[in-house]
């Protein structure tokens, strides 16, 4: 039983979409998640936006306002963890940085935009922690306003993801631009469905090859067709069937925008946008031959929840190595690196990271000692494709993964620190420093000498270094204790070329001092 003074972690879950702010507000305690408050805000943020490619300041307006008030409603419950990401519309806006600062600015709120593939991956694990698919292999499919995220996978693992750039705002605003209250021609529909099945052919074909048992659908346009289906189907549980969805849409772009607004089941707000969606999961229906989509009301809100207790308490959520880390060790197996290798680096980088905070070298958090961790695994995969200018490759590869768990600012940064494992050290004039904000130029200053001293220390790949540590020396000076297990001249040397930057960033001078053994755990 549940006492006065058992703890409880407040957690507000934002999720930042193209059309709508979702909020879940999460109470934990002994482990065990309590949903005590959802909200959902119709705010658009992506109209407009498909045509010049802009977040438009109506747009901003509107969805900050929305953001402020859920940050109250959040602080109402008292003090909490915040987690909230962007999807689509934020992920592609040119002016992304000045809505993200908007919002830590007027809303305080430091908003994640995640890939469309990580977008796939939250959204998976919210709708499937709900249903009991066991061994089946189910389809995920939600249709948001700016993107369609497509998913296959059991009840724990999923096989496959992707995501298209077809939303239902983005493909209403192509095909039926700002003025929506005429009926939709034939002809323009085609049109729709030409365009979706044309996004979708490589998908398509991968999920066919797969095979699929059951199909989900998620999002607000999803339900609300199955809704429109259920008053005429008589089913309960808001399935959609296709021929059923074939009559409604005919039905719907028949209509004026007045008319769609009183079509028996719509939701008003989505009368301007429904027939785009509904042509998107009428086209996959019809490619997948998927005659029957269940539907459900778990989304991506709930997948950060999912996320969220898998980070936070992983022994009692099960998981064992995080979806990061399976990420980032795939691409590198992927890449055919060089395990031993990047593991005992991302040893000494850890171990440098810590012992420099002990000698308060820096004041980063565990957030980015696992970023260091990370981009030390994965600095040399950049070989896979040329061993020239390999750092070039590395952070290429890494920007360009979509890696499952992180948010678009962590790939910057772990990209950047790898970029910057050898040859030149940063500079604001350099793109691939340039695209970071003030402060995450900082950490990968940082971050990324920490990792050009752990490299030095396996300039052989022996892994002969087994210890490096810093120890204060001074005001003005930091010893690097060594222990090594043999001869470490190539190590010592790589070491003596860091000693500028190493006065660059820290503002003091480095002395490396070699011991022959590993000090005993009493030393």
């Amino acid at each position: 039983m549940e006492t006065l003074e058992t703890p409880r972690r407040t957690v507000g879950l934002f999720d930042i979409g193209t059309n709508s702010v979702r909020l879940s507000v999460v109470q934990i305690r002994d482990g065990a998640p309590v949903v005590v408050n959802q909200q959902r805000e119709m705010v658009r943020l992506g109209e407009g936006e498909f045509g010049g490619g802009e977040l438009q300041p109506e747009a901003m307006d509107r969805c900050v306002a929305v953001c402020r008030r859920f940050r109250d409603l959040v602080r109402s419950y008292g003090d909490g963890e915040i987690v909230a990401v962007a999807t689509s519309a934020t992920r592609d806006a040119a002016n992304q940085m000045r809505f993200l600062a908007r919002l830590r600015e007027e809303a305080d709120l430091d908003v994640r935009v995640v890939s469309g593939r990580e977008e796939a991956r939250l959204i998976y694990l919210g709708v499937a922690s709900g249903l009991h698919l066991g061994a089946a292999r189910g389809l995920f499919v939600d249709i948001g306003g700016g993107s369609t995220e497509l998913v296959v996978g059991t009840q724990h693992q999923h096989e496959y993801l992707d995501t298209l750039k077809l939303g239902a705002i983005r493909v209403s605003s192509l095909f039926q631009g700002k003025d929506r209250r005429a009926p939709i021609p034939e002809g323009t529909y085609r049109d729709m469905k030409q365009y979706v099945r044309d996004a979708s052919v490589r998908s398509v074909q991968r999920i066919r090859a797969l095979g699929v048992d059951r199909a989900f659908g998620s999002s607000g346009t999803l339900l609300n067709l199955g809704e429109i289906c259920s008053l005429r189907t008589g089913d309960p549980d808001r399935r959609i069937p296709l021929p059923c969805l074939r009559e409604v849409l005919r039905d719907l772009r028949g209509l004026d925008l007045e008319g769609r607004r009183r079509f028996p089941g719509i939701q008003p707000e989505r009368a301007d946008i429904l027939v785009g969606g509904g042509a998107i999961v009428e086209t996959l229906m019809e490619g997948l031959d998927i005659p029957l989509l269940e539907t459900s009301d778990r989304s991506l809100r709930d997948g950060l929840l999912v996320d969220y207790l898998a980070r936070t308490a992983p022994e009692a959520w099960g998981a064992d190595l995080s979806a990061r880390e399976r990420s980032v060790l795939q691409l590198g197996r992927t890449c055919h690196f060089d395990e031993p290798h990047a593991r005992h680096i991302a040893q000494r980088a850890a171990e440098l990271f810590d012992t420099g905070r002990e000698a308060r070298l820096h004041d980063l958090g565990d957030r980015e000692r696992e970023l260091l961790v990370y981009a030390a695994l994965l600095h040399d995969i950049g070989m896979f494709l040329s061993f020239s200018n390999h750092h070039t490759h590395t952070h290429y590869l890494i920007r360009n993964a979509e890696l499952l768990g992180f948010d678009q600012t962590e790939i910057q940064i772990m990209a950047a620190t790898a970029y910057y494992h050898r040859k030149k050290l940063p500079r604001r004039k350099h793109p691939q420093f340039a695209e970071l904000d003030e402060l995450s130029q900082g950490k990968v200053r940082v971050l990324c000498l920490l990792l050009r001293l752990a490299e030095s220390l396996d300039r052989s790949h022996s892994g002969v270094v087994r210890s490096a540590r810093f120890r204060e020396a001074g005001r003005r000076r930091v010893e690097l204790e060594l222990y090594a297990s043999g001869e470490c001249q190539l190590e010592l040397w790589g070491l003596s070329g860091h000693q500028e930057a190493f006065r660059e960033v820290f503002k003091k001078d480095l002395v490396s001092r070699l011991f022959p053994t590993l000090r005993s755990e009493a030393s």
